[in-house]
């Protein structure tokens, strides 16, 4: 890691999200995150969605924020066992599942994303989950690998309606 990302992971801050962060903020957070996707076609929710849709799905979940003086940089949504869904296996006993999963661009590959999927994990863990899982476009096999490296491994997939992709379902065991 250059001396370059070492500062940058030093002067983040993860922490839950606070009834004072901006919802277009992290809005504008999620577009300029999933860009690359559209760019390739895909048409992922957070690739335009409005604040209202943010704040709905924040709703569901547990919403964790990287800031990086006073700016938000990341994000992830934790969100306990669904009772229904079109993805079954979200559905499953002991899952939670991570969705709206975003880190700005210029920080990608600085670890920023490892740091909020393990806030996640800790969370599902500490409140007894066995797994926690994901989806992605199986196209975005950049994001399918990054998810490897770090011990998802792939299980499933679904078809989700509206979208133009089919999404790989990624799960990883919690010890």
């Amino acid at each position: 890691m250059s001396a370059d990302a070492e500062l940058l992971q030093d002067e983040l801050r993860l922490r839950p999200l606070a009834p004072s962060d901006s919802i277009a903020e992290l809005t504008s957070l999620l577009h300029r995150a999933y860009a690359r996707l559209g760019a390739m076609g895909l048409n992922y929710t957070a690739v335009d969605q409005s604040p209202d849709v943010t704040a709905k799905r924040l709703g569901s979940g547990t919403c964790y924020v990287a800031t990086q003086d006073g700016r938000l940089v990341g994000t992830i949504l934790v969100h306990p066992t669904y009772a229904t869904n079109d993805c079954a296996w979200f559905t499953r006993e002991g899952v939670a599942c991570v969705h709206q999963f975003a880190v700005d661009p210029s920080l990608q590959g600085g670890g920023v994303g490892r740091r909020l999927l393990q806030v996640a994990e800790d969370w599902a863990r500490d409140r007894g989950y066995a797994e926690v899982a994901m989806d992605t476009a199986e196209q975005a096999t950049h994001l399918v690998d990054f998810y490897a490296r770090l011990g998802y491994e792939s299980v499933d997939s679904v078809q989700w309606p509206g979208k133009v992709y089919r999404s790989v379902v990624l799960r990883k065991r919690l010890a």
